[in-house]
């Protein structure tokens, strides 16, 4: 065989092997869940499900968290829109927090008992714990609007603060993230009682401070 002639089965292989698809990297586990440090301060009135989405984001941009962020809340029907349930609405999960534990791998794990939702695991965007039964302030009541398993609150009373609108008049279900306290279901995250108003200070007087959960979709 010429020179010529291996020299141009090397240039050959050396071009095709250049044209192979190279391996994808495996993505870096990524926080895909917390709950807000701070509610934007008026209550219940979060400007409804779009407000309260924009809030998530917000928070979730101002600690570099990629992704398309959600408020775990549910909003009842109105005479121009179907309800919505707050269990549709976050994706499928698998869900990590800041220091990246799964707090659940589906929806169905999330609303089942063994969910890995504690005191120590609902971290804020920022990595810090926040206030449960016992501690000063008491922040344990998380706005939710919620049934057990995610599906809005229907009842004869208001249970989402008017679609998370009002900050006056209304309740909101609320569930408890440090899984302790009263109310129907105690140690619920999701669907503790209702709340005694919308009003920051109504909140604040029964151990909330208007926070919600976030997940990114």
């Amino acid at each position: 065989m010429t020179k010529l002639r291996i020299f141009s089965l090397l240039t050959i292989a050396a071009v095709v092997g250049s044209c192979a698809p190279a391996e994808e990297e495996p993505m870096e586990p990524m926080m895909s869940f917390f709950l807000t440090s701070a509610g934007p301060g008026d209550g219940a009135a979060l400007g409804g499900l779009d407000g309260a989405d924009a809030y998530c984001q917000s928070l979730a941009n101002s600690v570099e968290a990629d992704g398309t962020w959600h408020a775990y809340l549910s909003a009842a029907a109105t005479a121009d829109a179907a309800a919505v349930n707050a269990r549709d609405r976050i994706g499928t999960g698998p869900w990590l927090n800041r220091a990246l534990v799964e707090v659940a791998s589906d929806v169905a794990n999330l609303h089942s008992e063994n969910n890995n939702l504690t005191k120590e695991t609902v971290l804020n965007e920022r990595g810090g714990m926040t206030n449960g039964r016992g501690d000063t302030p008491n922040r344990h009541d998380i706005l939710t609007g919620s049934n057990l398993d995610g599906t809005v609150a229907e009842g004869d009373g208001d249970t989402t603060c008017d679609n998370w609108t009002s900050s006056g008049e209304g309740s909101a279900l609320v569930g408890h993230f440090d899984r302790e306290g009263g109310g129907a279901n105690p140690t619920s995250w999701n669907s503790a009682h209702p709340s005694s108003g919308c009003s920051q200070e109504n909140l604040q007087g029964t151990g909330g401070a208007g926070l919600f959960y976030c997940f990114a979709v």
